[in-house]
């Protein structure tokens, strides 16, 4: 064979999965390699790097790696068939579903589109004023619909934009387009972060803390907003500072046709209908919704939140109500019968990514299958000597290892595999979980460098507008300061919003230990 052909090969996503499989094998034919005592763990272990590998490599479907758990733990004595089947689908999956169908009623009929149009109309033409406005429109529609659907339906409005921009100014044509298209990537991911259902990542960790901390309470869209939001805006802030500094701080003259494009795309939109106030309206009645069910205190008064005025408040979940208004599309009539019947019809709902809830539910039935099996107090044992680090160094250890890791990898395959580690290492050097793994779930989708390590970024890559070095330069100082806004954030505002003592291991922590 010659020496380029296997240099290939070694360097190739194969030699990973036929290493991962051999090791994986061998954990099975010698079990107790780990824990003499408990055969469990060497079992699990082997699942679990046969998953983290292939979710990496993508070498097959990541949501048929997904299925892995459902097909092997009651073969190995890890879960019970059914125990484990149980854990696929939970009140965060119908959370996931009922976003994703307003996210698609706005896209049918054209309510997001709109929405960028008018902001985009309103904030003003200038270079600098149009990045403000994109990447705030980006942001905005990241925190309910996917990143991915966000970013392609901005990017044909920033290239139409661009060209005017191009053929008005060559020279710095391009540095604008450039720092469009940069600006719609970052705030694709920044703005998906500020609520649970704006990125994957955010509903697996609501999850697998749930999974393994049962007696935790509830971290709800609420909770969660108050202190990804503020965060969101931050870093929002400093790439926009960035990208008007780097990319267009020499640009000033506007180009009319800039003005007429946007005038002639809220032209075309016409007036809103019918169908486009109703979602907007149950888009803004979910948002409430989900603000005001917890409640919240101002100053020393507590104010209820609306779930108390029911008889079981504690059976009223974010994802309850996400199906509530999910069904109402389906009730309310439409007046374009022409299109459909109802504001939204089975045909448009099919669009919801079932792979995604699949590899949902293998994330899940890995995290139980962690905890089940013993795996994980095997592994936060195991790395107790970080006790010894100061605490802000472990935080800060553990978000750039993994903003710089999901460059490279899915930022939802990496968080189903490291997040059961990282809550039982925080259990095991006696830190609040929460300290650790909400900054580590947000670190992953704070990878700005390369094409390949988010959707936005690949699709801004895809215009051809944007070489790989010109990405890598700018993300890397893109990925230097979100590291240090999330370290800033996790120590000034999480301890407060989610009350954490870092000096404390709270109760409901101290339930992780020895396997069922």
């Amino acid at each position: 064979m010659p020496a380029a052909k296997i240099l290939r090969y070694l360097i190739s996503r194969d030699v990973y999965v036929l290493l991962a499989a051999v090791a994986t094998l061998y954990t099975w034919y010698n079990p107790r390699f780990l824990d003499p005592a408990n055969p469990k763990v060497g079992l699990m272990a082997g699942i679990a790097l046969l998953m983290a590998v292939l979710w990496m490599t993508e070498k097959i479907p990541l949501a048929v790696t997904a299925l892995i758990p459902v097909a092997l733990y009651p073969f190995l004595g890890i879960m019970s068939g059914k125990a484990v089947a149980v854990t696929y689908f939970n009140h965060l999956i119908f959370l996931f579903i009922g976003g994703f169908l307003i996210a698609l009623a706005m896209e049918k009929w054209n309510l997001h589109r709109r929405i960028a149009i008018n902001i985009l109309s309103i904030i003003g033409h200038s270079p600098a004023r149009i990045l403000l406005g994109v990447m705030t429109v980006t942001a905005f529609l990241s925190m309910w619909i996917s990143n991915t659907a966000t970013t392609m339906m901005m990017v044909p409005v920033i290239l139409s934009l661009s060209r005017k921009w191009e053929e008005a100014d060559p020279e710095n044509g391009i540095s604008v387009t450039k720092a469009l298209l940069l600006g719609t990537a970052y705030a694709a991911s920044i703005g998906g972060v500020a609520t649970l259902i704006g990125t994957p990542p955010n509903l697996f960790f609501a999850q697998i803390v749930k999974i393994y901390f049962p007696k935790i309470p509830e971290i709800g869209f609420a909770q969660w907003f108050a202190f990804a939001f503020p965060l969101s805006i931050t870093l929002l802030t400093a790439a926009y500072i960035y990208l008007r500094f780097f990319f267009i701080r020499t640009v000033s003259k506007v180009p009319a046709a800039d003005t007429a494009v946007i005038k002639s795309e809220k032209k075309d939109l016409g007036k809103m209908g019918y169908e486009e106030k109703v979602v907007l309206a149950l888009f803004i009645t979910l948002a409430l919704l989900w603000l005001t069910r917890p409640g919240f205190n101002v100053g020393h008064i507590n104010i209820k939140g609306w779930k108390d005025f029911f008889p079981h408040p504690k059976w009223i979940t974010d994802g309850n109500i996400a199906m509530l208004i999910g069904i109402l599309l389906f009730i309310i009539p439409t007046k374009n019968r022409s299109k459909s019947r109802f504001i939204m019809d089975w045909k448009t709902a099919e669009k919801i990514p079932w792979n995604i809830i699949l590899l949902f539910g293998g994330g899940f039935a890995l995290a139980a299958g962690f905890k089940e099996s013993g795996l994980t107090a095997f592994i936060g044992k195991s790395l107790s000597g970080l006790q010894d680090l100061p605490v802000v160094w472990i935080v800060l250890i553990i978000i750039a290892s993994i903003t710089f890791l999901t460059e490279l990898t899915s930022n939802t395959a990496t968080t189903e595999t490291l997040l059961p580690i990282l809550g039982s290492m925080a259990v095991f050097i006696h830190l609040n979980p929460l300290l650790i793994m909400i900054p580590a779930t947000i670190a992953a989708s704070f990878a700005f460098m390369l094409p390949i390590a988010t959707p936005p970024n690949a699709i801004v890559f895809a215009s051809e507008k944007i070489g790989i070095r010109d990405m890598m330069r700018a993300g890397l100082a893109m990925n230097l300061i979100g590291i240090v806004i999330l370290l800033g954030f996790t120590f000034w505002l999480l301890i407060p919003v989610f009350h954490i003592d870092p000096q404390i291991l709270p109760d409901w922590a101290k339930s992780l230990g020895t396997p069922r």
